[in-house]
């Protein structure tokens, strides 16, 4: 195991280069099964849960190709099985994808119920109600989600609540299922739009991704295509709070300004200078930071992963601030480990009531979840002092060389390989 030792205190400056979006990443492959053929996908994130993704569908018959760091040729031709290992879809949430491309190809899939981060319950059943509107039936055996369905037919879905993984799901199911199939109450982020954007170019037919509804005319087969992933909407984000709140200056590359406008507004509302660029951001901030109200929604909405970053800047704030999470009931529990380094935060249910400190103070940290860690590696980065990080394979998950990019912006940052019995030893 890792952690990472940080001495903060110091301005970040520079430029950082913003990887392909991982929240499409784990999605669009999966997607590459139902096209039977070569795909060629490019900008993808060099992440443990893309890794993850690839060791699926290697697994399953795939035969995987590595042409550079971020570009991977997938040929699905092969695949002779329809079950991921327990093992792999218990090490990232979105190993579910893999039940709507199996599905939709094969008409059977099988996955164990799903790991990742614990945010709070996390149920598949608006995932499961699609695919039984498209004529499938599902069962769990053991742990392991069972799909299946003699034929796949158009049908129309109006998901009770707003979910990212069931829009997506719901998708991959519907390309190859006979008919029209109609989807009501739609998550519309812009990793949604991708994966749209992607169906389309293997030969699928796809409107209305990126609006509350989505309507799929199926067709007989897909094909192979290249095709490049947007840039990562909460990495860009995440470098933009470490330039808030570290008093820096940083130029973020390889971005889409309009992804960003939910988080580029909050940051101009609590005193932060932002210029926008074809596909670059510029953030700094040179005066105090202003208190602010804000609350996590769907897409336009302010995003539910970048929550905890702003709750970390907004310790620093001069006032108070008040933080209401609106997706995860479980996305405060990193607040205690703020509080270690001098926060004032009094969390009630789902809202967050923050005053604003002079300065926070060095200490042991815990990332406690992906998110979570990231807001922990930009506090740290805000205190004069040298903080630990603890349980960094979490962050791992989702951001792609985190250390060296932070190291070229003028951060002390270092890993540093914890003794196997210093670990058994904790535990």
């Amino acid at each position: 195991m890792e952690k990472y030792v940080i001495r903060g205190g110091k301005p970040l400056v520079g430029d950082v280069n913003i990887g392909g979006a991982k929240n499409a990443a784990v999605a669009i492959l999966p997607a590459t099964i139902l096209a039977g053929g070569k795909c060629l996908i490019e900008n993808l994130p060099c992440i443990s849960d893309v890794m993850a993704s690839l060791q699926i569908l290697s697994e399953l018959g795939a035969n995987i190709r590595m042409v550079s760091r971020s570009t991977y040729e997938i040929d699905t031709t092969h695949i002779d099985s329809t079950e991921v290992s327990n093992e792999l879809s218990r090490q990232m949430r979105a190993s579910y994808y893999f039940l709507g491309a199996l599905l939709g190809r094969f008409g059977s899939g099988q996955v164990a119920m799903p790991g990742g981060c614990n945010l709070g319950p996390r149920p598949i059943d608006q995932h499961l109600k699609a695919f039984t509107a498209l004529g499938a039936q599902d069962s769990v055996e053991y742990g392991q989600i069972h799909v299946r369905a003699e034929h796949l037919s158009g049908g129309h879905v109006f998901f009770d609540t707003v979910s990212v993984g069931a829009t997506m799901n719901a998708m991959l199911a519907a390309v190859l299922a006979e008919g029209t199939t109609v989807l009501e109450n739609v998550a519309r982020e812009p990793h949604i739009v991708d994966l749209a954007n992607f169906l389309n170019m293997m030969g699928a037919d796809v409107h209305g991704a990126g609006t509350d509804v989505i309507k799929i005319h199926g067709v007989k087969s897909l094909h192979g295509c290249n095709y490049s992933i947007i840039p990562d909407q909460i990495e860009a984000g995440s470098y933009m709070v470490a330039a808030a709140i570290t008093k820096g200056d940083i130029t973020l590359h390889n971005v889409i300004p309009k992804h960003m406008e939910p988080i580029t507004a909050k940051l101009r509302a609590a005193g932060c200078t932002v210029e926008e660029f074809d596909d670059a951001l510029r953030i700094s901030r040179t005066g105090e930071l202003r208190p602010l109200k804000l609350k996590t929604m769907p897409h336009p909405g302010f995003p539910t992963d970048m929550q905890p970053l702003m709750t970390a800047l907004l310790t620093l704030a001069n006032g108070t601030s008040i933080v209401t999470e609106g997706i995860w009931e479980n996305r405060f529990r990193y607040v205690d480990e703020l509080i270690r380094m001098g926060a004032n935060i009094q969390v009630d249910g789902q809202v967050a009531v923050i005053e604003g400190v002079s300065a926070l103070h060095p200490a042991p940290l815990r990332a406690t979840d992906l998110r979570a860690g990231a807001a922990m590696v930009m506090a740290a980065l805000a205190a004069d002092g040298t903080s630990e990080v603890d349980e960094t394979i979490h962050i791992e998950r989702g951001y792609e060389n985190i250390v060296e990019k932070l190291q070229l912006l003028g951060a002390d940052i270092r890993r540093v390989e914890i003794p196997a019995n210093a670990v058994s030893r904790a535990m």
